[in-house]
Order: structure tokens, then C-alpha cells, then sequence
């Protein structure tokens, strides 16, 4: 997750990886008017399903910075971004297998280089199939 303090956009990413660390693809969602850091990692963590669901992936796991939003998917999902854990665990259901974890920011880099490098593209869903941004899984 990436905010612009100039532009007022932010920048949700995913980067999805096979078992062994090759780069699958990755997807950014850039949005505008969005503060709340803890919904955008909600919000990105539901960019990574739509990622998995691109790439017509089964099995899987999510790794989020934010062990708030990973707690979250494992509840009921109310609060302040409770409707975005409701449409995760639903989404959820349609894959074999489908975890979310905590991790720290040092094994999320990959994601946060296509979120920062996609601040200024504009709004909407930005997805790179054959090739990796430069800088990312290499």
C-alpha cells in the first residue's frame, strides 16, 4: 500500500509468486481519497484474491503488513472496513484453499515497489502478466 500526500490517490498492490519464488504476475488498484492505512491493506488483500482469481489460481496464501486486517478475515468483519471482510470471505469460498497471513514489511517489498510505482497511473486496476515492473522479483 502506497499514499500520495500530493495527489490524494493511494495505491493497493499484489504480486503473486508459484512455490518457488517465480513471478506469476501483479496487480495494483489505484484509488483516490482513501486515508485510513488499515482499509487500504484491507483493500489490498482483496486485490490479491482478484490477482489469484486472474491468474486462475487455487490454493494459495495472502501475506499482509497489517495483522489488524489479517485478525479481521478471521472474524465476523464488522468495523470500519467490515463490508470488505465480508466480500473476502465470501470471495474466498470460491478457491480450494485460500490463507491469509501476517508478515512484516520486509517480506512484502515486492508488493509495496508496484504500489509506490503505481501512485501516478490513473484510477482503476493496473495488471503486469508477462513481465515484472522493473526493480520487482528480481
Amino acid at each position: 500500500m502506497w499514499m500520495s500526500k500530493n495527489s490524494g490517490q493511494v495505491a493497493s498492490a499484489a504480486v503473486a509468486r508459484d512455490e518457488h519464488g517465480h513471478y506469476l504476475g501483479a496487480s495494483a488498484l489505484v484509488l483516490e481519497g482513501y486515508k485510513d492505512a488499515e482499509v487500504v491493506e484491507a483493500m489490498a488483500c482483496h486485490e490479491g484474491l482478484a490477482l489469484a482469481s486472474d491468474l486462475d489460481l487455487h490454493s494459495f496464501w495472502v501475506a499482509s503488513d497489517c495483522a489488524n486486517a489479517v485478525r479481521s478475515f478471521m472474524g465476523q468483519g464488522f468495523g470500519r472496513y467490515g463490508l470488505i471482510v465480508r466480500e473476502i470471505n465470501d470471495r474466498r469460498q470460491s478457491f480450494t484453499r485460500a490463507e491469509f497471513v501476517f508478515e512484516g514489511q520486509r517480506s512484502n517489498v515486492d508488493a509495496h515497489l508496484v504500489a509506490r510505482s503505481s501512485i501516478n497511473l490513473s484510477i482503476g486496476r493496473h495488471m503486469w502478466f508477462l513481465e515484472p515492473l522493473d526493480g520487482v522479483c528480481n
